[in-house]
């Protein structure tokens, strides 16, 4: 039999629409709230559906995204809200979990930080996201090569808590941004500033 030992929710979309929720179309806003709500529902049920089944569980690990901390995003607002809500899912979750005293099945969080998608890039059209972009963001390889091997440890270590793995730290965003600023670090780094 074959089992599966992590389940990675990742999908995540703005519809690659930055403006103003009330400009939104209502094809837009059920982009974003289907793929980065409803799809997030229906994936970590059916995950925890057979990981129930299996003997030695699994674990799951949602990816959060920019508003999941709960600050505010202008010109993505429907995206700011799904991903706040990956972390309540997260946790109502691993509530439930608890509650049916399954614990061989864990419900993680995944914080990549600020990633240089072509999601992200195309939002990248003023002074302050373009600013933001050069200094926190970092190739999909190397935000990789951290969440891997943290997330494939967490299974081989037996771990029995949810855990919460971020890539870019408050510590880490704020000491780049003092770079920035006191030694014009990381200016132009991906894209030409004003």
């Amino acid at each position: 039999m074959q089992y599966i030992d992590i389940w990675i929710n990742n999908a995540g979309s703005n519809a690659y629409s930055y403006k103003p929720l009330a400009e939104a179309s209502d094809e837009d806003l059920l982009e974003v709230v289907s793929t980065n709500t409803l799809g997030l529902m229906l994936c970590c049920r059916e995950a925890i559906k057979m990981m129930v089944k299996q003997p030695r569980g699994g674990h799951i690990f949602n990816m959060d995204g920019a508003g999941s901390d709960g600050r505010p995003t202008p010109r993505f607002a429907a995206y700011g809200a799904t991903k706040r809500s990956v972390v309540h899912l997260t946790k109502s979750l691993q509530a439930e979990l608890q509650m049916q005293d399954l614990k061989n099945v864990l419900v993680h969080n995944l914080s990549p930080g600020m990633v240089t998608t072509d999601l992200l890039m195309s939002g990248a059209t003023t002074k302050q996201a373009k600013f933001f972009i050069n200094i926190l963001a970092e190739p999909a390889e190397l935000v990789a090569e951290y969440l891997v091997p943290n997330i494939r440890s967490i299974p081989s270590n037996g771990a029995q808590k949810p855990t919460y793995i971020r890539f870019l730290t408050g510590v880490k965003a704020y000491s780049q941004i003092f770079s920035r600023i006191a030694f014009g670090a990381r200016r132009n780094r991906y894209l030409l500033e004003d």
